[in-house]
């Protein structure tokens, strides 16, 4: 059945493939851009800012203009900060939660009547293993994150009496520009006390990341989502260490735990 799709930050990455491949498979994709980019041939192309509500009422509104529903809502787009939670510079902390977390919560809020009015949608929220556990010198993408599970589970509870649902992507480790983007976000500074073990955990992560599965992966995981008639309030869409990881995360004592992360990302 083809659907109406939204799908935040197409630019390149998970966005790209995804609203390729939905076009592919017959769907009406719209995505959404903070920049101009080169047309799409196969799926329309829209300018939105997360940081800006305006924007986001005005997307919403084309699409539901144009095509008289919205089927399903992709939140794909956000953004990485890499530091220390004392020394990363408050207007990135802030650019963090608005991009990742406020800039979803305006977008749903604006999706939800046109969705319960229609009688039912789906809303597919993109977090991360990092909203799972905390993660070293990413604690502020990981607490954005962490907002995106607790709004999910909240919200998936009051919108089940309208036929909508809400379902969580978990992604691991994959390759894409995320390395390259953290680093727009990155102060070095010799008098930074963390510098020096800092550096060390963003060589282990960016490793992991160098090493992550291609985008395409996670494309065709969320096409079977958005064509499923059931789907699961969670996908954790990552290699089988990590999926090992999330199970230790409940299984074991905190200490235990952190002890684990610990020593992956090089912290003595």
């Amino acid at each position: 059945m083809k659907k109406v799709i939204l799908i935040t930050g197409i630019s390149s990455g998970f966005g790209e493939k995804t609203a390729e491949l939905l076009a592919k498979n017959g769907h009406v994709v719209y995505g959404t851009v903070r920049k101009k980019i080169t047309p799409k041939s196969n799926f329309h192309v829209l300018l939105m800012d997360l940081l800006n509500p305006n924007s986001i009422t005005e997307t919403a509104k084309a699409v539901f203009d144009n095509e008289g529903r919205i089927d399903v809502l992709i939140n794909n787009a956000g953004m990485h900060t890499g530091g220390s939670i004392e020394t990363l510079p408050l207007e990135y902390v802030k650019m963090q939660m608005e991009t990742n977390f406020m800039g979803m919560v305006h977008l749903s809020r604006t999706v939800l009547p046109l969705m319960r009015n229609q009688g039912g949608g789906t809303i597919i929220n993109f977090g991360s293993i990092g909203g799972i556990m905390g993660l070293p010198f990413q604690g502020y993408y990981s607490a954005s994150k962490f907002a995106i599970e607790g709004f999910s589970e909240a919200l998936r509870m009051e919108v089940k009496q309208f036929k909508i649902n809400v379902v969580v992507i978990n992604p691991g480790d994959f390759h894409t520009n995320n390395s390259a983007n953290r680093r727009d976000f990155i102060v070095q500074s010799e008098s930074d006390p963390y510098q020096s073990q800092f550096e060390k955990t963003l060589s282990i992560i960016e490793n992991d990341e160098a090493k992550g599965w291609k985008p395409e992966i996670l494309a065709e995981k969320i096409v079977k989502i958005v064509e499923c008639r059931n789907p699961k309030q969670r996908y954790i869409i990552a290699s089988n260490e990590q999926k090992l990881a999330v199970v230790l995360k409940y299984l074991l004592p905190g200490k235990i735990f952190s002890k684990i992360l610990e020593s992956h990302y090089g912290i003595k």
